[in-house]
């Protein structure tokens, strides 16, 4: 008896504990989140030179002087760069993400609610895209419709759909069943009304938590294209395309070409991974 009132007692403590643990995950998110997103709006506004200015006089410069980090091989500035890129980087990310978050609910509504037929064709469509490595199925996709931030949203978005698609159906079949939607239908709500306003909201959680996690994969993934040379190329500034031009200078000792987009892109995605677990943390807790 001793043994279970000590389980029993130790339950609100490790709730606590576990929710705290997800306040400090999605407070640090936030914070790194919130210091990229200041230097990426804010910086570019205070940086002398534009992201494709050329420095004729300065091509691999060191940082100091007029250029804080220093230039690349073709004399543009480093810091506004890293400054500009960002911006891109951060709102394809947010876009793609978005946008998958649209299509894979559309679709997962679709599926989950009128089932049978419907739930099946569209299934093994999914199938087929989830089959392959998802950047893998980005490269593919990326080579067909060809670079460019517009292109790279598209990208992102239709690798991303099925996974939100299948989550969205899940939880639709199981809310179609609960008490409250039966009711709404024997009140004579339409189909279309009853899903809009008692099955979408309550099927969203899932998608309320993956999304962040998905926007950090989406900017490696945009990175990853324009390092290989499928996304945005030069002298467009993307943090990709900067790693990718400055990897020889590393091996030289060159490392402000490679090094500040480097850490931009590890302390965004940190930030997005932070935030997206503190998210799963407490669900897990509220559940």
């Amino acid at each position: 008896m001793a043994d279970l009132t000590t389980a029993a007692d130790a339950g609100p403590p490790r709730a606590a504990a576990d929710r705290r643990f997800a306040t400090t995950l999605i407070r640090a998110g936030s914070a790194l989140l919130g210091l990229v997103a200041f230097a990426v709006l804010v910086g570019p506004l205070l940086v002398r030179w534009g992201p494709e200015e050329i420095d004729p006089a300065a091509s691999l410069a060191p940082p100091g002087g007029a250029h804080p980090l220093g230039t690349d091989v073709n004399g543009m500035d480093i810091l506004s760069r890293v400054l500009h890129a960002g911006r891109l980087d951060l709102g394809v990310a947010i876009a793609s993400v978005a946008l998958a978050v649209v299509l894979g609910t559309a679709l997962g509504l679709l599926a989950g609610y009128r089932g049978g037929r419907v739930d099946d064709v569209l299934m093994r469509v999914l199938d087929v895209f989830q089959a392959f490595p998802a950047f893998i199925l980005a490269l593919a996709v990326a080579a067909l419709l060809g670079g460019g931030a517009g292109n790279l949203v598209l990208v992102v978005a239709l690798v991303n759909a099925p996974a939100y698609a299948r989550l969205v159906r899940a939880e639709v079949r199981t809310v179609r069943e609960l008490p409250f939607v039966e009711a709404s239908r024997t009140a004579g709500a339409s189909g279309l009304g009853t899903l809009w306003r008692h099955v979408l909201p309550n099927s969203l959680t899932p998608v309320r938590v993956i999304a962040p996690l998905n926007c950090g994969w989406a900017m490696l993934t945009l990175a990853g294209l324009s390092f290989l040379g499928l996304g945005v190329t030069v002298p467009a500034a993307e943090w990709g395309a900067m790693i990718s031009l400055g990897t020889g200078d590393v091996v030289a000792g060159r490392w402000w070409t490679s090094v500040p987009p480097g850490l931009f892109l590890l302390v965004s995605v940190l930030g997005f991974s932070l935030l997206g677990e503190g998210l799963q943390e407490r669900a897990g807790v509220v559940r």
